[in-house]
C-alpha cells in the first residue's frame, strides 16, 4: 500500500528566498472556502486584520481582537495546503512590550499552526521584531501607511510625499530589515519611495498601493474579486465582478421562490416505494 506524501506548506524563508529570482504572489484569506480557492494561486495568504471591516462591517481595524485573528487563522490553514499563512497581529495585542508582543504571536502560532505574524509599526518596533524573531517567530513587516494607527494620522492617505515622511518611511524599513523580518509590507506609498526601499532592503518587499518595483504584490481578495462597489482604492484592480452576480442570483432566487418554481420535485426526498 502506497503512502501519499502530504504537500509541503512553503514557509517564511522559502518566501524570502524569493527575493530577486520571481515576483511573490499573495491576498488575503478569512474562511475555508476561500482559501482553499486561492491557496494554489499564491505564495503565502495573509489572514489580515482588514477582516474586520471586510468580514464584520467595522470602520476600521482598530476594533479586531485577537480571538478572531486566530479563529479565522484557523479557518484559513484547514482550508490551504501550500501556501505559507500569516497572521496579523491586532492592535493592542503586540505594542505594550515585546513580552506582550511574542505571548499574542505564541499563542497564535500555537493555536492556529501558521507560520508567521505580521505587524505593523517602523522603528520603534524594531526591537520587538528582534525579540520574535531570535525566539522562533518569524515576522512580516508593514511600514508606509499603517491601518492600526489611523486615529492619531488622521485617516487613509498616501504617504511619502514630503521629505520628512520620506526620510521616516526609509527609517522605518531599514529598521525592520535590520531586525530580521523575512518580508516587508509597504502600504499607500508613492511610487518612486517604495521603488528606491526595495532595491535598499535585503527582505523582499511586498506592495499594496506602492510600487510595480516591489518584489511582491498583495490585495485584499473581497476587493480583487469585486465584491464591494461602494468605494473602490486607486490601488485596486477588480479581476473579478462578483458582487453584481451574487446580487443577480439572489434576485432570481427570491423570484423562484415567490413563483413556487424552487424548489421543484426534484429538490426534494420522496419515500422510497
Amino acid at each position: 500500500m502506497s503512502v501519499q506524501t502530504a504537500k509541503r506548506r512553503l514557509s517564511p524563508a522559502n518566501i524570502e528566498a524569493l527575493k530577486g529570482e520571481r515576483p511573490i504572489v499573495s491576498l488575503t484569506a478569512y474562511t475555508t472556502p476561500i482559501a482553499r480557492l486561492l491557496d494554489p494561486h499564491v505564495d503565502f495568504l495573509l489572514v489580515g486584520d482588514s477582516v474586520g471591516m471586510v468580514l464584520y462591517g467595522l470602520d476600521t481595524t482598530v476594533g479586531v481582537t485577537l480571538e478572531m485573528m486566530i479563529a479565522h487563522g484557523q479557518a484559513v490553514m484547514r482550508g490551504s495546503q501550500q501556501a505559507c499563512v500569516v497572521i496579523d497581529l491586532p492592535f493592542g495585542s503586540y505594542q505594550e512590550s515585546k513580552e506582550q508582543a511574542f505571548r499574542s504571536a505564541a499563542r497564535i502560532l500555537k493555536e492556529t499552526g501558521c507560520s508567521a505574524v505580521k505587524l505593523e509599526g517602523g522603528a520603534e518596533m524594531a526591537e520587538t521584531v528582534e525579540f520574535l524573531v531570535s525566539r522562533g517567530i518569524p515576522v512580516l513587516g508593514h511600514v508606509g501607511l499603517m491601518p492600526q494607527l489611523v486615529n492619531t494620522t488622521g485617516g487613509y492617505r498616501s504617504v511619502g510625499r514630503n521629505d520628512k515622511e520620506v526620510a521616516k518611511i526609509r527609517r522605518d524599513a531599514k529598521a525592520i530589515d535590520d531586525a530580521g523580518a523575512f518580508g516587508i509590507v509597504i502600504e499607500g506609498t508613492v511610487e518612486p519611495v517604495a521603488r528606491d526601499i526595495t532595491a535598499e532592503l535585503r527582505s523582499p518587499t511586498i506592495g499594496i498601493g506602492a510600487s510595480p518595483a516591489c518584489d511582491g504584490q498583495i490585495l485584499v481578495s473581497d476587493d480583487m474579486l469585486g465584491l464591494f462597489n461602494d468605494f473602490k482604492p486607486r490601488f485596486v484592480k477588480h479581476f473579478a465582478e462578483l458582487a453584481p452576480a451574487i446580487s443577480k442570483a439572489a434576485e432570481e432566487y427570491a423570484n423562484a421562490v415567490k413563483a413556487r418554481t424552487f424548489p421543484g420535485i426534484e429538490h426534494t426526498f420522496q419515500v422510497k416505494k
